[in-house]
C-alpha cells in the first residue's frame, strides 16, 4: 500500500521529539503530514447545587489557548520544511478521545506514535482503540529507547497465515521494499494444508519477493516460551528497525483493548512496531 498521508498524533505536553520523527519519516515516502495535537481535559469539578467549578473553567480556558499556542507553533515549524502538511488541535475529553482519533484515522494511510505520544498511558489507550480498532488504519507505535528511523532497513514480520498477518504485509509493502532484508518469522509453523502449506512461509515469501521485497523466511521453535518473548527476542537478533504484524483484540476488548500476544509486544518491544487489524 502506498503511503501519501501520515497522522501523526502530538501530546500536547511534550511532542517535539515526535513531530520531527513524523517529519523525517513523511519526507522518506514523499507523504502528507496531517499533525493533530491533542489534550484531553479533566473532569469537571462540580461545586455546590450541582454548579460547575469556576476554577474548572478558568483552567480549561487556560488549556484552549495554551493549545492553540502549540499549534501555532507547529504550523510554523512545518513552514520552515518542504513538507505539504496541514495542522490540528483537538481539545477533548478522556470519553471521547478515542471517537475523535477514530474520525481522522479514516483519512489517513497509517497512523504515526512516537515515544512522547506512547509514554502517555491514557493517550495511548485511546488511540489504540479509535485508530486500531475502529478503522482499517494501521498504526506505528514506537516505545523503544530511540527515535523512529525514517526508513527501516531490517524488517522482521510476524506471520502466522491469519487476515491480520496478511492485511498488515500488504499495508507495510511499501516500508517493506525499502528494507534490506525482510524476515519473515513463523513460530512453531504446521506444514498442513490450509495452514502454512507443505513449506510454510513459502508462499509469503513468493508473494513479497514479486513485490520487490527481499526476504528470508525464519522458522522458530518456542521452546516453550510465549511467542511474543521469541518474536521480540529474534527482532534483536537480526537488528530489526522495526516488527510488522496483525493485530488482535480481546472479545471483551471494553475492559482489556487488546488481546495478550498484541498488549505485551506494545508494551514490551524495544523497537517500533507497525499494527493492522
Amino acid at each position: 500500500m502506498a503511503i501519501r498521508t501520515v497522522l501523526s498524533i502530538l501530546n500536547s505536553q511534550n511532542f517535539d521529539e515526535d513531530l520531527k520523527a513524523a517529519v523525517e519519516f513523511c519526507q522518506a515516502s514523499d507523504a502528507h503530514l496531517s499533525a493533530i495535537v491533542i489534550c484531553m481535559s479533566t473532569a469537571p469539578m462540580i461545586g455546590e447545587y450541582n454548579a460547575i467549578s469556576t476554577v474548572w473553567l478558568d483552567e480549561r480556558q487556560r488549556e484552549i489557548e495554551e493549545l492553540g499556542k502549540k499549534s501555532e507553533g507547529i504550523k510554523t515549524y512545518l513552514s520552515g520544511t518542504d513538507l505539504s502538511y496541514d495542522v490540528q488541535d483537538i481539545y477533548t475529553e478522556f470519553a471521547w478521545a478515542q471517537e475523535d482519533v477514530a474520525e481522522r484515522a479514516l483519512y489517513a494511510d497509517v497512523v504515526l506514535v512516537g515515544r512522547q505520544a506512547a509514554k502517555d498511558e491514557e493517550l495511548q489507550k485511546r488511540i489504540i482503540d479509535g485508530a486500531l480498532f475502529r478503522t482499517p488504519t494501521p498504526v506505528i507505535m514506537n516505545r523503544g529507547p530511540r527515535p523512529m528511523r525514517s526508513i527501516a532497513k531490517s524488517i522482521l514480520l510476524a506471520w502466522d497465515s491469519s487476515d491480520e498477518a496478511s492485511r498488515a504485509a500488504r499495508q507495510a509493502i511499501d516500508l517493506m521494499k525499502a528494507a534490506d532484508c525482510v524476515y519473515v518469522t513463523m513460530i512453531d509453523p504446521l506444514s498442513r494444508e490450509r495452514v502454512n502449506g507443505e513449506e510454510p512461509g513459502a508462499d509469503i515469501a513468493t508473494y513479497l519477493a514479486r513485490h520487490g521485497v527481499k526476504v528470508q523466511v525464519d522458522r522458530l521453535a518456542s521452546g516453550g516460551s510465549q511467542a511474543d518473548e521469541v518474536l521480540r527476542q529474534h527482532a534483536v537478533d537480526v537488528n530489526a528497525d522495526m516488527i510488522v504484524m496483525g493485530a488482535y483484540n480481546h472479545p471483551r476488548w471494553l475492559q482489556t483493548l487488546f488481546g495478550g500476544v498484541t498488549r505485551s509486544m506494545i508494551e514490551s518491544s524495544r523497537m517500533p512496531i507497525f499494527l493492522s487489524h
